[in-house]
């Protein structure tokens, strides 16, 4: 972010420079047509459809894993709550060291077993996610350079990141906010990428 700072000040101080000329004789005026989208806008239910339908595609694919890795914590909160009790026996009832013990035991793999699926997951989850979204990704890509040179703007930035940055202080929408229009091209055009891989 902090590179792109540095960018977005020299651009400030490059049209100052370019409007000041230097005290040279005043040149004609150049059009520059800026736009900002915000993707985050992509996946909504009016969003970039094929972008929307990938998605659902990897949760899909990962559903199991997910439930799997949500019901064995599930049992990891209930383990705990069950040694906490034998720990802590009612008044006149004796601790059972045996059945603590095995719990403790039958906890700790658990956590073992969580953390290692958790890893593994997110491994496989990076791996396909990269070849379910990455052909989208790139036909966003390809259209949203096709968008700005059929549109004519010399620069469209992401209204999303910059946001999230801090960057943007204030703008009219009406007049810089073009994700309605893009996201709207961008599904008349036809699709370019390749069936999805199935996953291995």
């Amino acid at each position: 972010m902090k590179r792109f700072s540095l960018i977005a000040a020299s651009f400030v101080f490059a049209m100052f420079f370019a409007a000041s000329g230097f005290g040279q004789a005043a040149q004609p005026a150049t059009a520059f047509k800026m736009a900002v989208i915000n993707t985050t806008a992509f996946d909504d239910k009016d969003g970039i459809a094929r972008y929307t339908a990938a998605m659902n595609s990897l949760e899909a694919e990962f559903a199991p894993a997910q439930k799997e890795i949500n019901d064995m914590a599930t049992r990891y909160q209930a383990l705990g709550a069950e040694i906490e009790k034998l720990r802590n026996p009612p008044a006149g009832v004796p601790m059972n060291q045996q059945t603590l013990q095995a719990k403790i035991e039958e906890f700790q793999s658990l956590e073992t077993n969580i953390k290692r699926k958790q890893e593994d997951g997110k491994a496989k989850y990076e791996k396909r996610q990269a070849a379910v979204m990455g052909p989208v990704l790139q036909e966003i890509g390809k259209a949203l350079q096709d968008y700005a040179n059929q549109k004519g703007y010399a620069m469209i930035l992401d209204a999303a990141k910059m946001d999230g940055a801090g960057l943007i202080l204030a703008f009219d929408p009406a007049k810089v906010d073009v994700t309605k229009d893009f996201i709207t091209y961008f599904n008349s055009r036809p699709a370019t990428t390749a069936t999805t891989a199935a996953p291995k």
